[in-house]
């Protein structure tokens, strides 16, 4: 039987047109690091701003905030939420077994030592990006620096907070609408961490909190 007959049979078409369209869709699919990960975008919103303003009241209330003028506080500043800042991250861990510390300065001069955990690899605002993952105390996080530190941000840098159980098949949602201020930001009496010097992104990263410096 020639590959034209064969094609021509009605069963042939039943069976294999579901498979086709299945290899279509996955074609589709983005497959590199950094690809957005989808989320309505009405309901991520509402969940972005229902967080901040859980922290806020937090900030304004809390024997454990930061803010000294707390009858002053007006809520922490921030970017617009936007979904094209929570990307999907590739994650190059670090050999099993060979585990490798950090030395990590503090804005009060003294130190700390972190375990380096993966390097995570995903493109924001088309490019390619390469950020370390710390871990210290059992938490993962990210300290950073971008395009707006010293201007939106604070100077000396953002963190995003990753939750261990996020984690699978060496990839991550880092979403950068959570990127957040340290406590040293709004109280000179915090001790926080830098950002080592290979975590600057080459891009501005206008999402999560902007810093407003007062006198």
């Amino acid at each position: 039987m020639s590959i034209t007959t064969w094609l021509k049979k009605p069963i042939v078409w039943i069976i294999a047109l579901p498979i086709l369209l299945g290899v279509g869709w996955l074609l589709l699919l983005p497959d590199q690091p950094g690809a957005t990960d989808a989320v309505d975008p009405a309901a991520y919103r509402a969940e972005v701003l229902a967080s901040r303003q859980k922290k806020d009241n937090f900030m304004r209330t809390s024997a454990d905030s930061p803010i000294q003028d707390k009858g002053g506080f007006k809520g922490l500043s921030y970017f617009d939420p936007d979904a094209s800042f929570r990307v999907l991250a590739r994650l190059e861990p670090f050999p099993t077994g060979q585990t490798q510390k950090l030395v990590v300065r503090l804005t009060d001069g003294s130190e700390e030592v972190y375990e380096k955990y993966a390097h995570a690899n995903f493109t924001l605002g088309g490019q390619s990006c390469r950020l370390l993952v710390l871990k210290f105390d059992g938490n993962l996080t990210v300290l950073f620096q971008d395009g707006t530190s010293g201007k939106d941000t604070y100077g000396g840098g953002r963190y995003i907070d990753i939750e261990p159980n996020t984690v699978a098949d060496n990839q991550v949602v880092l979403d950068f609408n959570t990127a957040y201020n340290p406590y040293c930001a709004y109280n000179p009496d915090y001790a926080c961490p830098l950002p080592p010097p290979e975590n600057k992104l080459p891009v501005a990263v206008k999402a999560g909190e902007r810093y407003v410096a007062h006198d």
